[in-house]
C-alpha cells in the first residue's frame, strides 16, 4: 500500500469513527462497509486453504491492507463495535505479530467491544486463549504480550481452564531470566487447574533457586 492511500484510509476512518462517535451510532459508514467487504473477499479467499501454516501466511501478506484502516479507528478512540477491527485483531495473532494483535486488544476491552458471532467466544477469553496458544503451541516469542494480557484481563470472567493456560504460558516463558516469578505464575496456573502439567517444571524451577542462593 502507498503512503498516500495508507494516510488516506487512515484519516477517513478516523473522521467516521468519530462523527458515528457524535451521533450514537454503531459503525455503518461508507469506509467501514469497504472494509468489511474487503474482509469478507479475504474469508472466502482463507477459506479455500486448508492448511493452517499456509492461512498463517496468508493473512500476514493481507493484514497490511486494514493497517491504515485500524490506526485510524484506535486513533479516533470511538469505542463502537466493529468487526473489522475484532477479526484483525485475531488475525495479527494468527500471523504472529502479538504487539499489533494487543493494540486492538486493548482498545477492545477498554470498549467492551464483543468478538464476531463466529468466534463463539467473549473478547477477554479469546484474547487469552489465544495469546497463551502463539506461545505454548507456536513458540512465538509471547513473554511482553503474555503478561500484558494477565494484567488487561484479570478483573473478566473466563473459565479456570483458561486463566490457568495463560499463567502456565507466562510462568514458562519467564522461566529462564525470572525463575521467581515464573513459579509465581506456575503456581496460579496449578491452583486453577490441577491438571494444569505445571508441576515438574516448578520443582525444577525451585531447585535452581536454592542451587543458586
Amino acid at each position: 500500500m502507498s503512503i498516500a492511500r495508507h494516510h488516506r484510509q487512515k484519516t477517513l476512518a478516523e473522521k467516521e469513527s468519530q462523527s458515528l462517535s457524535e451521533q450514537g451510532l454503531q459503525v455503518n459508514a461508507s469506509q467501514y462497509e469497504l472494509m468489511l467487504a474487503q474482509l469478507k473477499t479475504h474469508q472466502r479467499q482463507l477459506s479455500k486453504i486448508q492448511s493452517l501454516s499456509r492461512r498463517a501466511t496468508v493473512k500476514s501478506e493481507i493484514l497490511s491492507d486494514y493497517d491504515a484502516y485500524v490506526e485510524g479507528v484506535l486513533s479516533a478512540g470511538s469505542g463502537h463495535q466493529d468487526d473489522v477491527l475484532m477479526t484483525v485483531m485475531v488475525w495479527r495473532i494468527d500471523a504472529g505479530n502479538l504487539e499489533g494483535a494487543m493494540a486492538i486488544a486493548e482498545y477492545a476491552i477498554q470498549f467492551n467491544l464483543v468478538m464476531p458471532e463466529r468466534f463463539k467466544r467473549d473478547t477477554a477469553t479469546l484474547i487469552a486463549e489465544e495469546i497463551a496458544d502463539a506461545f505454548l503451541n507456536h513458540n512465538i516469542d509471547a513473554k511482553g504480550p503474555l503478561a500484558q494480557t494477565v494484567e488487561l484481563t484479570k478483573d473478566h470472567d473466563m473459565p479456570d481452564e483458561v486463566r490457568s493456560r495463560l499463567h502456565k504460558a507466562l510462568g514458562l516463558a519467564l522461566s529462564e531470566d525470572d525463575k521467581a516469578n515464573a513459579i509465581v505464575h506456575l503456581k496460579q496456573s496449578l491452583a486453577l487447574n490441577p491438571r494444569a502439567g505445571v508441576k515438574k517444571t516448578m520443582e525444577k524451577l525451585q531447585r535452581e533457586i536454592s542451587s543458586e542462593s
